[in-house]
């Protein structure tokens, strides 16, 4: 096999490009409820009691996830403190490393050129740069899941001692596993095990693969965790796994039993514009060369047995899209190669029609927000006195800008290169835009207002007394407020009444529009913080005010700021 070595100006290029949209503000918006903030406050969790084997949420064993990302916030709370920042820092990292991997290995079979349109189609999609900046498992699963299947592409094609590579195939399983468990391995193993049947390579993978010795190491690198879980906390544990795996494969969980046809959206939406080129790709890999079939089956398989599961949401087919990004930038660089390459017009003309069909969208967002802003009062209870502002509109104004370029400039056999840097472009300016435009204003009325009130009761309360989160119980609030929360939904009022008789310090942070709903027992609860929708009462005054207090370890939330509050709020 011909090795082509990387371009040092394409990884710098890809370096600069991946960490301004991994990381620009990366830190300055709210966690997101409720897997941000379950997420970042396990990891919190274990970060203050050096307990590195027992993940827990609230102080209650949580056993959804794994322990991989929780090890990786704990690290990144040392170095950075306790704040958004430091909990999405592991996803936007695995994500730079995601992109140069994915790099490094196109241009390695293919050539700088292939490598470079591969690793910005991984990079310049929705679903890909979504991922990479959200305190959750899926970007450090897609780079593990990935790794595993170049290293066993690798092991079995490079010749002499590049078969070493087979070892990153069971390394990254472990990885990926424990990460988000048995999903880990079913990854890479439904890949390979497509791709040995379809070539008959069994005997080849048998001689190269060490299927015996990988299998240990595997067990070695991924066991251990699972062992000791198993012996501390027996059925506690085990049981509650099996929901997460098993039952959630089977049947759907937190209501996110969506048609069997949900993903297909996901995928055209969630790789575009990229996703045009899929179509043509896939049909091209059933008769190409058998890294196209390796590329093909990885996306197939996947895309069927997240499928099947009962259980779908939008990130669960993230570790197909290296894939797509591999068939996608075969098919465009074969494109430019050869102007009648089948497929080829009728996806910049596909590709058009999306981007036609998503700037209707983004310019009819701000009037379909204002029609049903009341029914998201539960959640954002000041959802009808906001708007998302212009933002929109220059997203839209950008996309029909670029379609249009797209159409010019794609159509021409001579000028088609060109189209290339429109599409990423006009995609990273419209992500760009939404960061900077629309981002603020949804987390200062909707995300912050909650976890600002957590974090002014944790600075009040010790851990003998008690936070009542009633009406709107979002796990970010416990990581906010630096301790355990009650969490109490507006329809258990009994609960809420015997948390009440609790004697000692209380402290209610609720919506204001609930406050009526309050038994009698708060009925000697006095006003403490006003934000934006919610309302922090107390039993007793406050004594510590949030701005002006020496908060070294955690550090304060650095989004918050002190307009329209009754007392002060943290800020920087």
């Amino acid at each position: 096999m011909e090795r082509t070595s990387p371009q040092p100006i394409q990884l710098l290029l890809l370096l600069l490009l991946s960490g301004l949209l991994f990381f620009t503000g990366l830190g300055s918006m709210g966690l997101t409820d409720r897997d941000e903030g379950r997420n970042a406050e396990a990891g919190r969790e274990m970060f203050a009691s050096g307990d590195f084997v027992t993940p827990t949420f609230n102080g209650e064993l949580r056993v959804a996830k794994p322990v991989f990302v929780y090890w990786l916030m704990t690290m990144s709370y040392h170095v950075f403190g306790v704040n958004e920042f430091a909990a999405r820092a592991p996803s936007a990292l695995f994500g730079v490393g995601l992109i140069v991997m994915h790099y490094l290995f196109l241009t390695r079979l293919r050539g700088p050129t292939v490598g470079l349109f591969g690793a910005l189609m991984l990079l310049l999609n929705i679903e890909v740069l979504a991922l990479g900046r959200m305190a959750i498992t899926d970007s450090v699963l897609i780079f593990s899941t990935t790794l595993s299947l170049y290293g066993f592409w690798l092991g079995l094609h490079e010749p002499g001692r590049g078969r070493r590579w087979i070892w990153a195939f069971y390394a990254g399983m472990a990885m990926a596993t424990l990460t988000k468990g048995p999903v880990g391995f079913a990854v890479p193993l439904i890949t390979g095990l497509l791709y040995l049947a379809a070539t008959r390579q069994w005997l080849t993978f048998w001689q190269r693969g060490a299927p015996l010795a990988g299998t240990l190491l595997f067990l070695l690198l991924a066991g251990p965790w699972y062992v000791a879980m198993f012996l501390l906390h027996g059925d506690a544990y085990s049981s509650q796994a099996k929901v997460h795996t098993v039952g959630r494969f089977l049947a759907p969980m937190e209501g996110h039993g969506v048609g069997w046809w949900f993903y297909f959206p996901v995928l055209l939406l969630g790789f575009y514009p990229w996703s045009a080129f899929l179509p043509a790709g896939l049909y091209r890999a059933g008769s190409g060369e058998e890294l196209e079939w390796f590329a093909g089956l990885w996306v197939v398989g996947v895309f069927i047995f997240f499928s099947l599961s009962s259980t779908r949401l939008p990130h669960y087919i993230g570790p197909l899209f290296p894939a797509c990004a591999l068939l996608a930038a075969l098919f465009w660089a074969q494109g430019l190669k050869d102007s009648s390459t089948r497929g080829l017009r009728g996806s910049i003309h596909f590709m058009m029609g999306i981007g036609y069909l998503l700037a209707i969208g983004l310019a009819s967002a701000p009037s379909l927000f204002i029609k049903f802003s009341g029914k998201m009062i539960k959640e954002f209870p000041l959802a009808a006195q906001f708007d998302l502002g212009i933002g929109p509109y220059v997203g839209a104004t950008i996309i029909v800008g670029a379609m249009g370029l797209i159409g010019y400039l794609g159509l021409n056999d001579n000028k088609r290169g060109m189209a290339f840097g429109v599409a990423g472009g006009a995609l990273a300016s419209v992500f760009l835009v939404a960061i900077l435009m629309v981002v603020p204003g949804l987390n200062r009325y909707a995300i912050a207002p909650p976890q600002e009130l957590a974090y002014a009761a944790g600075l009040n309360l010790n851990p003998t007394e008690q936070l009542i989160a009633f009406g709107s119980t979002r796990p970010s609030m416990a990581f906010y407020a630096r301790r355990t929360v009650t969490f109490i939904p507006a329809n258990e009022i009994d609960r809420l009444r015997t948390a009440l008789r609790k004697e000692g310090r209380t402290m209610i942070l609720l919506p204001e529009y609930v406050q009526d709903a309050l038994p009698e027992e708060a009925a000697g609860f006095q006003l403490i913080l006003k934000r934006y929708g919610y309302v922090l009462l107390g039993n007793q005054p406050m004594i510590t005010a949030p701005q002006g207090s020496e908060v070294v370890s955690p550090d304060p939330p650095r989004f918050l700021d002190t307009s329209s509050t009754t007392s002060a709020s943290p800020s920087r």
